[in-house]
């Protein structure tokens, strides 16, 4: 292990407690991978070459930047995404956790994530990036089937898969991984067995996505030619009932649309965002919301290490949003809980006016869609599948 900064600093291997409300969350983004999936619209790409200490040094401005508008806070969650973040040098991760710390402080049982692909090559950096801090990995499964890898454009395969997770599960004191499913021809049949499969694992925390066909991916492309045909509305309704009932009968309920875990283990970073807590953007098309402001990052890797040059941060965009407009964004986010949102809180937000359609919650209350308690809102199990359609009728601000 690694010293750290003072005598006293956290143990980053504990299990991290739940969030106090108003704590800070931070976004790291490594926009790097060794090759682009064909179904991905995130700020990824592919380089031949990578100077990693021009990248540590432009992070590490960036990071100072923010901490120099954001003072007096603690750090709740740490979150590198990507792109491929388990492509960074684990003396990369340190030294922006080293600075991070400086910057901040740290909550007690601070939530350090980093997403990793399951190859050998970077299942072999797991131990050095624990010793670096990370005590939480998110990791890339996507399938545990070798045809459907194949789909996908997944380098790796079903056995170094888990062999990925067998070693991530042995090294981090917490892990996620992701599946996809809804896959062209895909079974209900097949996606539960895969499923139960997954459950057998043991993992704290799954995530578990719907393929969707995202504009200007490859997927896309072939979409369009009739070459990919994903399951229609009715087969895909199915398949995220029987994944709600499966997970909720092993022990992970949907803590959100898309996430399950057993209780007490949910993505703490995650829940800063759906609960609309603050939380700072660093690197390449990185988003933050802090004090009212929306910032968002420059995407283009090249673009954003000149903006760190020339400004001493990546910054693009820094807008103050209106009263309206964050409360509409935390009734989009804090109804994909299962816990729902804080009624009260988003009327604060919105300067005191209700931003719901109060006669549109009380007809879909009586169809069994959303359930209101006193201050809160929430979106029922029944409405979950319709949650799309729901958020529309309800949402007036």
């Amino acid at each position: 292990m690694r010293p750290y900064a003072r005598d006293n600093a956290p143990d980053r291997n504990a299990k991290p407690r739940p969030a106090a409300l108003g704590d800070l969350a931070l976004y790291v983004h490594w926009p790097f991978c060794v090759s682009k999936c064909p179904y991905c619209d995130f700020n990824s790409h592919v380089r031949e070459g990578v100077d990693q200490a021009a990248w540590r040094a432009a992070l590490l401005t960036d990071l100072a930047h923010e901490a120099a508008v954001l003072p007096g806070r603690k750090l709740q969650s740490i979150f590198f995404g990507g792109g491929t973040p388990s492509l960074m040098p684990p003396a990369t991760v340190a030294a922006i956790l080293d600075a991070a710390e400086r910057a901040w402080g740290f909550a007690e049982g601070i939530e350090i994530t980093l997403e990793a692909n399951p190859s050998s090559v970077e299942a072999a950096r797991f131990a050095d990036l624990a010793s670096a801090g990370v005590n939480r990995v998110s990791l890339g499964l996507q399938s545990l089937d070798d045809q459907a890898l194949k789909f996908l454009g997944r380098a790796h395969d079903v056995n170094e898969g888990q062999a990925a997770l067998a070693t991530a599960q042995s090294v981090f004191p917490r892990v996620s991984f992701d599946l996809i499913y809804a896959l062209p021809g895909q079974r209900l049949a097949d996606w539960r067995a895969e499923l139960a499969r997954a459950l057998s694992f043991g993992t704290e925390h799954l995530s578990l996505y719907q393929l969707t066909i995202e504009p200007g991916t490859r997927f896309a492309t072939e979409a369009l030619a009739g070459r990919i045909v994903i399951p229609d509305g009715d087969s895909a309704a199915d398949l995220f009932e029987a994944t709600r009932a499966d997970t909720a009968a092993t022990g992970l309920p949907a803590y959100e649309t898309s996430n399950h875990a057993r209780p007490g283990s949910e993505s703490r970073h995650n829940l800063a965002y759906w609960r609309y807590q603050d939380y700072a953007g660093i690197g390449p098309g990185a988003h933050g919301r802090r004090g009212g402001l929306a910032t968002v990052r420059r995407k283009k890797p090249e673009n954003w290490l000149a903006a760190i040059e020339r400004n001493g941060h990546g910054m693009e965009v820094e807008d103050p949003l209106t009263p309206s407009t964050r409360a509409t964004e935390a009734l989009l986010m804090g109804l994909r809980l299962a816990e729902g949102v804080d009624l009260d809180r988003i009327t604060r937000l919105n300067a005191g006016v209700v931003p719901v359609d109060l006669a549109a919650v009380a007809r879909l209350e009586d169809l069994g869609l959303v359930a209101r308690s006193p201050g809160r809102l929430r979106v029922t199990e029944a409405g979950a599948l319709l949650l799309d359609a729901i958020l529309p009728e309800i949402v007036t601000a």
